[in-house]
């Protein structure tokens, strides 16, 4: 029987984004600092990671970049290193790409900033160390059922193996039932010989999955996809609602 391997120390926070379907609330900051229930995304991002043992993070920058930096330089809990896209934006493999000689060469924690939730049992960062092998995934993601969760609407996702393995799909042919989080933990080397600027992370995901790599974990959480102003009024009421007594 394998062994679980130990907690990832790094993460790489993809906080880049210019949030276009977030606006008016970006017109004057970054996505990353949207407040949700009095919390910017990006802490409340990293609050988890802290709270699952990482104690350095990766950021790439971009959009208000120096908004971001002066708000990360607050954060005492653990190390920040920057990822500078101020040059251009470089999608999500390209910016995970560029990040590489950040990343160090244990397995990482690779984390969106749009992305939070309601636990209902095991914490959904220690379901996805729980789950992690090495020796048989180079990419594990964190899945949500489909109905568990705000933002999971259209048809593409994931379809699951009895070994966890994961196919994606757009859901031509059947709806999926599983969604990723845009959360995981994934193995740098992954990214060795990416071309260079930007790119999709999905044909990455395609190689894995080909090579029976790519693997999933379901969380037992209620999920939030926080992508526009309605959503974000959708998780605020949901994260108020339960902290009601």
């Amino acid at each position: 029987m394998s062994v679980a391997a130990a907690a990832p120390r790094t993460a790489m926070v993809l906080a880049a984004g210019v949030g276009s379907r977030m606006r008016p609330l970006t017109d004057d900051r970054p996505k990353a600092l949207v407040q949700v229930a009095g919390r910017a995304l990006i802490d409340r991002v990293l609050d988890e990671l802290v709270a699952a043992g990482v104690s350095r993070a990766v950021v790439n920058v971009h959009h208000f970049a120096d908004q971001m930096e002066a708000h990360l330089a607050g954060r005492r809990d653990l190390e920040i290193v920057i990822s500078d896209e101020r040059a251009g934006l470089l999608d999500s493999g390209g910016g995970l790409a560029e990040a590489r000689p950040l990343l160090g060469e244990d397995p990482i924690f690779v984390a969106n900033i749009d992305s939070i939730w309601l636990a209902a049992g095991e914490a959904p960062l220690q379901t996805l160390v729980r789950a992690w092998r090495p020796e048989a995934m180079d990419l594990l993601m964190l899945l949500v059922e489909r109905g568990q969760g705000i933002g999971f609407d259209g048809p593409a996702g994931f379809f699951k193996d009895d070994a966890n393995r994961l196919t994606h799909s757009t859901g031509a042919d059947a709806i999926t039932p599983f969604a990723n989080t845009g959360f995981g933990i994934l193995k740098p080397q992954i990214l060795d010989g990416a071309p260079a600027g930007a790119f999709a992370i999905q044909p990455i995901w395609r190689r894995l999955q080909a090579e029976g790599r790519l693997h999933g974990v379901v969380m037992d959480a209620f999920w939030m996809h926080v992508g526009d102003p309605a959503a974000r009024d959708a998780a605020e009421a949901k994260l108020l609602e339960a902290s009601r007594p």
